[in-house]
């Protein structure tokens, strides 16, 4: 049976970090794969002020075994103060798909 798979939101401030840390993390076995979206637009409250930032959005898919980990090593290597990290867990998709992601994530990150 395959674990709980989770997808994972994350933003960074340029696709050439995104690209590195996502590949670490996939290397790293705590992610079966990222998506990375080069261009999005963020509007946030940062500090007291209203802040706009071109950005990078990722989404990863590993699985909730997995994600401590993965939030410890994405928090250790993300250039942000406080990095956007959520996570979402898959309640529907295709089998051989969340068993792929299963398989590609180490439970020990190993």
């Amino acid at each position: 049976m395959a674990a709980e798979s989770l997808v994972v939101f994350c933003t960074f401030p340029k696709v050439e970090e995104a690209r590195h840390i996502v590949r670490d993390l996939i290397e790293l076995r705590l992610i079966a794969c990222g998506n990375i979206f080069p261009a999005v637009e963020s509007i946030y409250r940062w500090q007291g002020s209203i802040e706009f930032a071109s950005e990078v959005f990722a989404v990863l898919k590993t699985t909730a075994v997995a994600f401590e980990r993965l939030k410890a090593e994405l928090e250790s290597r993300h250039p942000y103060e406080v990095p956007e990290l959520v996570a979402f867990p898959i309640m529907h998709g295709l089998p051989s798909y969340i068993a792929w992601i299963s398989e590609n994530v180490a439970v020990d990150g190993e």
